[in-house]
Order: structure tokens, then C-alpha cells, then sequence
């Protein structure tokens, strides 16, 4: 699933370059995890609210040394000619921002660790789901991890990160304890629709509607939503991008809809129909057409009620961390955030303030 990486992740960017010099060349680096078929990102703005907004984040950036240009409609219609163009639209331009393709990062990752499984430093234990938490009778502090089959034990720490379910894994994982601990990380379902082979429709960046990168949409969850609530709770922001191998990828929605992650095809059309509006190619083909040539991502972004992301040492469980809550940064911030947490374990001076990450205040 490509996702945008901002220049604002530019650490991360770097992390990615870097890694595991020894086994993966930079060449390789840059094919698998920043392809060059799409490169700089433009997020639009339509009404003078957005618009405003906009030039805000291109002062804000600009200022912390990041490329960043304000464009009004008619250069945004030359980095776009795909792109329907209203005289009063603008665009926010970050020519640095970079694409990376989910499945392709991820095995990317796995190989640089397993690099370390041959010095003992690295081992897999999937389908061997975690139980509990082993404590120190003297201390207090977390000795093991138990899961299903094995005990894990810990040397420096214990970290959880496993996105949406780490409120509930955390809750398991404390049960027996006397720790109150509350996670409010919920999954928020998210619906992509790929389409192969569509010839009709070139763009040269990645697209984004500013309503993508604003927080509050919708309502926030409860834990007594019916179907009727999910769908108040969706909304759906245009994005558009091509990903490797030159498909078509659209979104995107977000809705609150527990752990299902089944298709809705209702808001596969919506996704279509958004999409249409910003691109007049769209309005012309129809959906059905594509029926055999297109496919459907979902996903579980790990939602934070205040937007920051939960990166820190667990409050009365020393030596246990929690890393989650990033919602659609995960995958992009994942190697800034191990470096934040890592720093964190070794006591490392902080290359990020972590206050405002810090698990004290935001778990009841």
C-alpha cells in the first residue's frame, strides 16, 4: 500500500537510507522503499479556509529549513494538467516527499533484521501470541514476556507496538497485576482502491485534499456504536498516487467499524465518486468497467483521540515502552520511532522532545 512520506519525516528518511549498509546496497534501498515513478507530494486546497491554511504550513516548514512552495491554480494545473482546477485553488508543494510501497518496506525491514539473527540478537515468534507479563517479586520490574509456547525474557526492556490492538494487548497483558491501564488506541478502518492497467489518467506527484490530513473527521468512537453509527462516523478524502507499477491507487476513507475489516463496496464507489471531482477523466469511465482489473486494500490505522502518537515508558511497569497510535504515519515514522525508543532504553540523549508523545496523562 504506498503511502506518502513527508519531508517532515525527514530523520526517518534518512534512518531508511541507511540501514543495514553491510547486506542491503543504497540502490536497493531507493528501489524497494523510494521509487523514483512518483516523487513530491501536493496537497490541495479549495475554499479560502484551506487555502489559508495552506500557506500557514508552506511559512511553517519553510522556516524549519524544509522545501516547501505555495502554488496558485495555474501552476498547480502545470505540475497536474490531470487535475480540475478551479481559479481560486492552490496547492501546497513539498518536492522532497517520497512514496513507499507497504509490502516491499515491510519485507525490507524483516530482512535487515534477520541480518542480526545469525549474531543471536534477533528471533520471530509469529503465531506465538504474548500472555502476560513476568515480574520481578523484589523489584517490580518486567523480567519476561510469557506468550503461548515460550518465555521471552528481557534484558533492557519490553516494547509494545502492535498498532490498534496495543490498547487490548496491554490490557491482557496488566490483567493480574494492580496497574489500571487504559489505551484509548481504536482502529480506525481505512478502504484503498487500486486500479490496474487505466491508461487515461497521468499524474506526476502524489494528491492529497487538505481534508486528508485533518485529524477531527467524523465523530469520535464509542464503544456502543451500532451500524448505523459507523457509517456517521466515515468520511472519505480524496488522495491519489501511482504506485510501482504504475496502477492507479485512490482513497481513502476512515470510519470507525470496530476490527471488521471487510470491503464496503458502497464506499469504494464513494471513494470513485470523490476522486471524480478532482479528476474529470473519472467522470467519464464508470467503476464496472475496472470490476476485474481493481482491488481493494483495508486497513487498521491505530487512532489516538489527540492525534500524537504514544511513545514511551509505561507508568508503574519499568522497563515496558509503548510505541503506537500513529495512525497513517506507522509505517513512514517506524524506524524514527524505534530510534526515539531506543534512545529512551539506553538513556541516550533525545534526538526528539518525547514529552508530548509521553504515555503519563494520556492513559486513564
Amino acid at each position: 500500500m504506498p503511502s506518502i512520506v513527508s519531508c517532515t519525516s525527514a530523520r526517518p528518511k534518512e534512518l531508511f537510507v541507511s540501514a543495514n549498509p553491510k547486506t542491503v546496497s543504497r540502490s536497493l534501498v531507493h528501489r524497494l522503499v523510494w521509487p523514483n515513478a512518483i516523487f513530491g507530494s501536493l496537497l490541495i486546497g479549495r475554499t479560502p479556509e484551506e487555502l489559508a491554511k495552506l500557506k500557514g504550513m508552506v511559512k511553517q516548514l519553510s522556516e524549519a529549513g524544509l522545501r516547501a512552495e505555495y502554488l496558485s491554480s495555474g501552476a498547480l494545473l502545470l505540475e497536474e494538467p490531470a487535475l480540475a482546477v478551479g481559479k481560486e485553488d492552490g496547492a501546497a508543494f513539498l518536492p522532497d516527499d517520497c512514496q513507499l510501497d507497504a509490502q516491499r518496506t515491510v519485507a525490507f525491514i524483516e530482512k535487515a533484521n534477520r541480518h542480526f539473527a545469525l549474531k543471536g540478537r534477533y528471533a520471530e515468534f509469529y503465531h506465538d501470541p504474548a500472555v502476560s507479563l513476568l515480574r520481578s517479586g523484589s523489584s517490580g520490574e518486567v523480567e519476561a514476556v510469557q506468550t503461548s509456547k515460550n518465555t521471552l525474557y528481557s534484558k533492557k526492556a519490553v516494547v509494545i507496538a502492535a498498532g490498534c490492538w496495543s490498547g487490548s494487548l496491554m490490557h491482557d497483558l496488566v490483567r493480574e497485576s494492580n496497574i489500571a491501564l487504559d489505551v484509548p488506541v481504536k482502529p480506525r478502518k481505512g478502504h484503498l482502491l487500486v486500479v490496474e492497467n487505466i491508461n487515461s489518467i497521468q499524474l506526476n506527484h502524489g494528491l492529497m485534499e487538505v481534508g486528508y490530513v485533518d485529524h477531527e473527521i467524523g465523530t469520535h468512537p464509542t464503544s456502543s456504536l451500532g451500524m448505523d453509527d459507523h457509517e456517521q462516523t466515515l468520511s472519505i478524502s480524496m488522495t491519489a498516487t501511482l504506485d510501482t507499477v504504475g496502477n492507479l491507487v485512490l482513497g481513502s476513507s476512515r470510519q470507525f467499524a470496530g476490527f471488521s475489516t471487510e470491503v464496503d463496496d458502497s464506499i469504494i464507489h464513494r471513494i470513485w465518486s470523490r476522486a471524480g471531482e478532482f479528476f474529470p477523466t473519472l467522470r467519464e469511465l464508470s467503476l464496472t468497467e475496472f470490476a476485474k482489473s481493481r482491488k481493494v486494500r483495508i486497513g487498521l490505522r491505530p487512532y489516538m483521540p489527540d492525534g500524537k502518537p504514544i511513545i514511551g515508558p509505561v507508568p508503574g511497569l519499568p522497563k515496558v515502552l509503548l510505541a503506537t497510535g500513529h495512525e497513517g504515519g506507522g509505517l513512514s515514522l517506524a524506524l524514527g520511532t524505534a530510534e526515539m525508543v531506543t534512545d529512551m532504553v539506553l538513556g541516550h540523549p533525545e534526538k526528539v522532545d518525547s514529552a508530548p508523545f509521553s504515555v503519563q496523562g494520556r492513559c486513564g
